[in-house]
């Protein structure tokens, strides 16, 4: 649909010009998440772990561990980011990535490979809820807020176009030095730390955080209130945890299938291994295109509503597999490749729209986080035993048809009533805490490296804007999320 003249896309941002603040906080962010996230070692782990010796019940193991690690320390570093904010959080993040990715080269072992996988928990951890609630702040602080959408999209797809550029490069890298792999891997990692100092300190951040650190004995107490404070949060806005719970379909069905199924999925239509990799590659490209232009869904549907039908949409080609052949099923898994690109920024700025004012927004994200890979590490226990069954069509049938329940149960309550969505972020502010945390009311006192949330101020060019990829306004205040 064409933008009217004079009025700028819904979410693209151009309807704000950017501070030069603004911009290099975009720009660092997309060093950090390219940099971070460049594990030049993902596609040969298995391979190198059975050269060390380890046999599959150990590796297999390890990637249980990982996961259960993951989610035990996904609150705790969601608190230490609202506390210690999140810039200081993501420098310590990207320290311990830069270690985890040198462990294997110190000690080519099962407890090496343990230890490198519960590193990579922790530093990823860090950084989940953290990345996100730094640059959704910072560019609220700056009134650029609009920006964020295309800036998490271009992010996720800049990183995504990187894996595809660099990983057919870890096999001939590996002949010429073995842990080659996982030298470039800290390399990278060290690369994103870089990224992290330069970003700028956002007003009334560290402030607060240094208060928080003040008095020994009141840290803990002040961990306590900021969990406590979460979790009333989203049991007092139904709103924001039925987004939450909406995002379950799109991360687990898009972990399940393009981690755990990708290759059963390929050999049982008669894909070769050798074909993998292409195959791989073509899928992180349309999901690249698309992460990066989430602004080409139409207006015509709210934020809320598109992630439902691309949810559905990821169903539908799933169960399409069933049926098609070899070159069909390659489509369809580059179709299911683009509608997770798609969802996924759309997803990430629900939730950070859903969040209420002061609430600590780091330790929110991580919440989000731990309840998609609990039900993740659920599928993935379902789909081990559905093929080991040999049921791979049953599984993805039936994957389908659980996403579309689940989310007829979410259209249900959202056009129910039940839920009242005028209530959703800052239109329901939390209480202030404690120990210096930033309050409402000026462009710098609001926002900050671990501020709870940013400042009312941002939400004056809000007023009256139309947006595609915004919550139903029509019948709301302005947002001050």
């Amino acid at each position: 649909m064409r933008a009217l003249p004079g009025r700028s896309r819904p979410g693209t941002g151009a309807g704000t010009r950017l501070t030069d603040t603004a911009r290099r906080i975009i720009r660092l962010n997309y060093g950090f998440q390219l940099l971070f996230n460049l594990l030049w070692w993902m596609p040969v782990f298995y391979a190198y772990q059975k050269a060390a010796g380890l046999s599959d019940g150990q590796i297999f193991g390890i990637q249980s561990i990982y996961y259960v690690a993951f989610c035990l320390l996904e609150i705790p570093t969601g608190l230490i980011a609202d506390r210690i904010g999140t810039r200081n959080c993501l420098r310590a993040g990207a320290v311990v990535m830069t270690a985890a990715n040198l462990a294997p080269v110190v000690s080519a072992s099962y407890t090496g490979f343990l230890v490198h996988f519960l590193a990579i928990a922790a530093g990823r951890s860090l950084t989940s809820g953290a990345a996100s609630a730094y640059l959704y702040d910072g560019l609220r602080a700056e009134r650029c807020d609009e920006h964020y959408l295309r800036a998490e999209g271009t992010a996720r797809a800049l990183g995504l176009a990187a894996k595809v550029l660099c990983w057919p490069l870890v096999g001939p890298l590996m002949a010429l030095a073995h842990p080659a792999p996982y030298v470039l891997s800290a390399v990278s990692a060290a690369g994103s730390l870089v990224c992290a100092v330069l970003l700028p300190r956002l007003a009334g951040a560290e402030a607060g955080a240094d208060t928080g650190r003040g008095g020994g004995g009141r840290r803990g107490g002040a961990f306590l209130r900021d969990a406590g404070t979460a979790l009333r949060c989203v049991a007092s806005s139904p709103w924001l945890a039925l987004v939450m719970v909406q995002g379950v379909a799109v991360f687990t069905l898009s972990r399940i299938c393009q981690v755990n199924l990708f290759q059963p999925i390929l050999l049982d239509h008669g894909i070769g291994e050798a074909s993998h990799g292409g195959v791989l590659a073509a899928m992180t490209v349309a999901e690249a295109v698309a992460s990066a232009r989430p602004q080409w869904l139409s207006r015509r549907l709210p934020p809320v509503a598109w992630v439902s039908v691309l949810s559905l949409a990821l169903a539908g080609t799933l169960a399409g597999m069933t049926l098609g052949g070899p070159w069909t099923v390659v489509a369809l898994l580059c179709l299911f490749a683009a509608a997770t690109g798609f969802a996924f920024p759309v997803q990430r700025k629900l939730v950070n729209d859903a969040i209420p004012a002061h609430a600590p927004r780091a330790t929110l994200l991580s919440v989000e986080s731990i309840v998609d890979r609990a039900v993740c590490a659920l599928a993935a226990i379902a789909a081990g035993a559905y093929l080991s069954a040999g049921h791979l069509d049953a599984l993805l049938w039936h994957s389908a048809l659980a996403t579309a329940v689940l989310l007829g149960v979410f259209q249900l309550l959202l056009r129910s009533g039940v839920v009242d969505r005028s209530g959703q972020g800052g239109n329901r502010a939390m209480p202030s805490h404690a120990g210096g945390r930033a309050g409402v009311g000026t462009a710098s006192a609001g926002v900050g490296d671990g501020a709870p949330d940013p400042a009312d101020a941002g939400a004056a060019g809000e007023t009256g804007r139309e947006g595609a990829l915004e919550p139903d306004q029509a019948a709301r205040r302005p947002r001050t999320t």
